[in-house]
Order: structure tokens, then sequence, then C-alpha cells
């Protein structure tokens, strides 16, 4: 008992953060009469929010060193307005584009982790002036014009679906898109076999194990839970094709950060950055990699932007940065660091989306989202320095007793 209480503890920040994104769309559901769930609003909820939710990965690893990236609205503006000039004005390739457009968030990337990695420039303060910077020279690029529409090749990134090779699924007036339900129970499928080769690991190393009606009762809520969310995209056009993008970004990079050296050395990092120096770790190495990699990510946040709106804008970006380092603190990331997963970070972009957009259907002016949201993640920091506050004690009481 002792141990599951142990272990419930230790994974409370995660469930607490899970529990309320579904509270949070059954009481969005239930107020909006059900228009919240219609098939149509989910699938525009994930192609609303996937920049957010590409620019959570990144910024959960900036988070993990302690630090955030304030430059990230400001590099989706610059490289937006590249892709405007190079498809619309000089009617360049957009495949070729996109390249380009990655390899200058590499370039971005590298000239930011240079001044915070070697020259050792505070976070903060470089990617304060990147966001002055790549904001201005973006204004500078644009010209104060909006540069638009892209090529149909460009904008299936961010509105183009998985087609049917298996010609749909038809039940009364109901049509469903057969290749999605079968994508997601292959899915399922695997995360199940994933979860049991995992418990077996655990057994193997006597590691302390949910008991098996509750492990057995949480792969079936997961289960039960994503197969819900494929039918509803079945019954509206499908998988949208920025859902397998977020994908391979999720899994590759929960993989990176939880089963990889690199990503030990990162969780490291922002533990304590000087032990682990002393252990090995080539700290400035890490961090240069950290906001290269960020920058990137940005870079693909610009073309899935552009390719949403279907046109490169001056405004592109403005607050994109807020959005994603309050989805990393709310999905659960330490504000001192070497705390936080992609996971919490994707669930709390889910969050504040779903705040969003529950918010929008319920039509709640825009300034008042902008409070909520500011109080919800006052609180979620506040909840967690709060944890380590009451943690600390609870040691130091425990180490009290024991030299009694």
């Amino acid at each position: 008992m002792n141990s599951l209480f142990a272990l419930l503890k230790k994974n409370s920040r995660q469930y607490g953060m899970v529990i309320a994104l579904a509270v949070a769309m059954i009481f969005f559901g239930i107020l909006t009469n059900g228009i919240f769930f219609r098939p149509v609003n989910l699938t525009n909820l994930v192609l609303q929010n996937s920049y957010v939710l590409i620019l959570a990965v990144g910024m959960l690893l900036c988070t993990l060193t302690g630090n955030v990236d304030l430059s990230v609205g400001s590099i989706v503006c610059f490289v937006g307005a590249l892709c405007g000039v190079m498809i619309v004005d000089m009617h360049m390739n957009p495949f070729l584009t996109m390249f380009v457009s990655l390899l200058m968030g590499a370039i971005i990337g590298m000239w930011q982790g240079f001044w915070i990695a070697f020259v050792h420039v505070p976070p903060f303060i470089a990617t304060l002036a990147g966001m002055l910077m790549f904001r201005g020279l973006g204004q500078v690029i644009m010209q104060g014009q909006t540069k638009a529409p892209f090529p149909k090749e460009f904008q299936v990134i961010a509105s183009g679906y998985i087609p049917d090779p298996l010609g749909g699924l038809t039940i009364g007036k109901t049509s469903f898109h057969l290749f999605s339900i079968v994508i997601g129970l292959v899915i399922v499928v695997f995360i199940i076999i994933n979860e049991i080769g995992k418990r077996e690991k655990q057994k193997k190393y006597n590691f302390d194990l949910l008991p098996k009606g509750i492990w057995i009762t949480k792969l079936a809520a997961i289960a039960a839970v994503l197969m819900a969310f494929t039918i509803v995209f079945a019954l509206y056009r499908g998988l949208p094709n920025i859902l397998i993008v977020l994908g391979i970004l999720i899994v590759g990079y929960q993989f990176v950060a939880s089963k990889t050296v690199q990503g030990r050395h990162i969780y490291a990092l922002g533990g304590n950055a000087k032990a682990a120096k002393l252990s090995g770790v080539k700290t400035e190495w890490v961090m240069f990699w950290i906001y290269t990699n960020m920058a990137v990510l940005a870079s693909i946040a610009a073309l899935v932007f552009a390719a949403r709106l279907n046109a490169a804008t001056p405004k592109a970006g403005q607050n994109f940065e807020m959005d994603a380092i309050a989805a990393c603190y709310v999905g659960g990331s330490a504000v001192s660091g070497g705390i936080g997963t992609i996971i919490g970070a994707v669930v709390g972009g889910l969050f504040i989306g779903i705040l969003n957009n529950g918010m929008s259907i319920l039509g709640v002016s825009t300034d008042w989202q902008q409070a909520i949201k500011g109080l919800v993640l006052l609180a979620a920091v506040a909840f967690d320095l709060y944890s380590k506050t009451r943690s600390s004690k609870s040691s130091s009481f425990l180490k009290t007793s024991a030299h009694k």
C-alpha cells in the first residue's frame, strides 16, 4: 500500500493534468450543448493548436535547463516572411522553400546557441535580443505587406488529410474514414505491447509496480480515449496530416528525452549544472544544441502556421512564445529545471488550446481569455513551488526523526 501511494505521489502532477484536461473537455462540452465535441470542432482544435504543440516540444528542453526561449514567436514571423517572399514573390519550389526555411532555422539557433553556450550570455537576455531582432527583420522583409496565396503543395502541411485507400465505411447514414480507424487500432496495440514490455522489465528489476487491476484500468482508459478520438476524426475527414507530424515529433523527442544519453545530460544539467559538468557532461554543447533545436522547431511551426493561414503576415507569431512557455509549466515542468516531460508539455498545450477553443465557442472575449490563461499559469507555477516546499519539509522532518 505504501509503495502504491509513493507511485501515485510521484506521478500526481502528470495524472492531475490528464484529469484536468478531461474535466475541462467535459465542462465545455456541457456548457456548449455538445458543440465542443463535434468532429469538425475537435479537428479544428488540433489544427489551431498544432504550432503551439510543436513549440512546446522544443520549449520543454529549454525549461529542463531552468531557462526559456523568448524568440520563438519572432522566428515564426521571420521564417514565415522568408517563405512568403520565396514562394509568392520569387516563385520558388515549395519543397525547396521548406528546406531553406529549416536551414535558416538551424542557422538562427546556432547563432543564439553560440552566445548562450560559449559567450555565456544569459538565455533570457540572448533570446530577448533575438525576439526583437528577428521580429524587426521579419517586418523589414514583409514591408508591411501580406504575402499570399500559397500553392496547394505547401498548404497540405497544415490543412491536408490522410487519404483513405480502404474506400471508407458507411453504417446507416453515417460514413467513417476507415483508414483512420485502422491507424488508431495499430497505435493502441503498439501502446499496449509497449506497456506490457515496460511492466515486465520493471518486474525483472524489482521496481515498485501499480497493482494489476489499476494498471489494466489505466491501459483500458488510454485505449478507450484514443479510439474515441480516432472515431471522432474518422467521422469528419480522417486524420489531419499535421497530426501525423505531431505524433512523430512527440514520440521522437520523448524517446530522446527519456531513453538516450543526450536526454539524461539535459536532465542532469537542469538538476545541477556544476555537478553535471564535473561528471563529464559537456554542458556548453548541450545548451548549444538545445537552442539550435528550438529554432528548427520554431521554423517548422512557422511553415505550419503559414500553410494553415495560407498567407505570411507581419504579425505572425505574436505571443507564440508565451503559449509555448505556459504549455510547459502547466504541463508539469519545474521553474528551476530538471523536471518535466514531453508528454506533459503536450498535455499542457492541449489544456491551453481547450481553454481557448471552449471560451471562443461560449463567446468569451479575447481579453478575458488572456486573463484566465494568466491565472492558470500562475496557479500551475504556485502549485509547483508549493509541492517542492512541502517535499523539502517532509525530507527535513524524516532526517530529523532518523537522527533522533
